[in-house]
């Protein structure tokens, strides 16, 4: 079987830590100062559930993967062992956290033996401020395996013969985006949160700007690798609800986004290390549809999505990443206890003065 020399990672995807924690607290402030002032609530167009905690699990289809092209040589796709992924969401009034991991029940890790054991953590904060919604995350995979073996090795048997497998292979991203919702008349939170209802159909345009940290670590026999990028994008997305009589809704949404990638690629092979540093033009495009049940207490519902970046390596080459996966979710709301209510609540008036 031949081994992987110098792989060139293909992939769209701190400055430091503190640069990134820097740029919340002032995205942060901002927003607070000008967020829109909801003393006077939209009970026309909106139903409220302010004193109500929204817990909800959402499954997902989405899948980890790489693709490694040898300059010599045949591609590698590489794949993690799982299926679905799982996230635990909790949303009161403004604020909202959700974790993401591999859900062993629902077939993760299957064929150890054969592909080797995969890793997913996802730590997501999200802020409503008025009619703006900051966002920041932090992920983290490891262990991939080489789903395109028969390109390698003719003899292979699939489901006998072990895959090819990266257990050192890791990927870090830190991210956050800003957004601001155009019209006051739309509710981002009665698909997102889902700590509002929307009563009358209605679309806004929301422009974000998206930026992201991202390391990729490589290990291959004598070869190190690793890899940083900084992506920043500029996305103009649109989103409309449709209700459907009083407990239904449909939501499409598509968002273009343009966008520049700072990229710095490290590798040591037999002792000898090398360092690349390219800039690049991103193009992404984003959308889905999402359909679901509300009622004060119990919601479900579906989504559709996908996404498709790109960006010119050179003259001749493209290098692409396109996804399409489906998305399952079922939510409760109860009643806050005292002690989250009573903090949150203080939190928010200083926000509305």
């Amino acid at each position: 079987m031949k081994t992987a020399k110098k792989p060139n990672l293909k992939r769209t995807n701190h400055h430091t830590i503190w640069s990134h924690l820097i740029l919340f607290i002032f995205v942060f402030s901002f927003t607070s100062i000008f967020s829109q002032n909801k003393s006077q609530k939209d009970t026309v167009n909106f139903i409220y559930y302010p004193d109500k905690i929204m817990i909800r699990a959402n499954v997902s289809s989405q899948s980890d993967s790489y693709l490694l092209n040898e300059k010599q040589g045949s591609n590698l796709d590489l794949e993690t062992n799982n299926s679905y992924k799982l996230f635990l969401n909790i949303d009161y009034k403004f604020i909202g956290f959700s974790y993401g991991f591999y859900p062993k029940f629902f077939g993760g890790n299957k064929d150890e033996n054969l592909k080797g054991k995969s890793s997913f953590s996802d730590y997501n904060f999200r802020f409503f401020l008025g009619r703006w919604l900051q966002t920041v995350q932090f992920s983290k995979t490891k262990g991939y395996y080489v789903s395109n073996m028969a390109d390698f090795s003719p003899g292979w048997v699939e489901g006998k013969d072990p895959y090819l497998q990266f257990p050192d292979f890791k990927t870090i991203q830190y991210g956050m985006s800003t957004s601001y919702i155009f019209n006051p008349k739309f509710s981002l939170k009665s698909i997102t949160s889902l700590t509002e209802w929307q009563k009358q159909s209605a679309g806004s345009f929301i422009p974000s700007l998206n930026y992201s940290y991202n390391t990729i670590r490589s290990k291959i026999d004598n070869f190190d690798g690793k890899q940083k990028e900084f992506d920043v994008r500029l996305a103009a997305g649109y989103y409309y609800n449709f209700i459907i009589g009083k407990k239904f809704y449909m939501a499409p949404n598509l968002s273009p986004s343009l966008g520049v990638k700072f990229l710095k690629d490290k590798s040591t092979e037999s002792g000898v290390t090398t360092i690349e540093k390219n800039t690049y033009f991103t193009r992404n495009l984003e959308g889905g549809i999402k359909m679901g049940y509300n009622s004060d207490r119990i919601l479900c519902g579906a989504s559709l999505n996908f996404s498709s970046s790109s960006y010119n390596e050179d003259k001749s080459t493209i290098i692409s990443n396109d996804k399409v996966y489906g998305l399952l979710y079922f939510g409760y709301r109860f009643d806050a206890p005292g002690f989250i209510r009573k903090p949150i609540e203080k939190i928010d008036e200083k926000i509305k003065m």
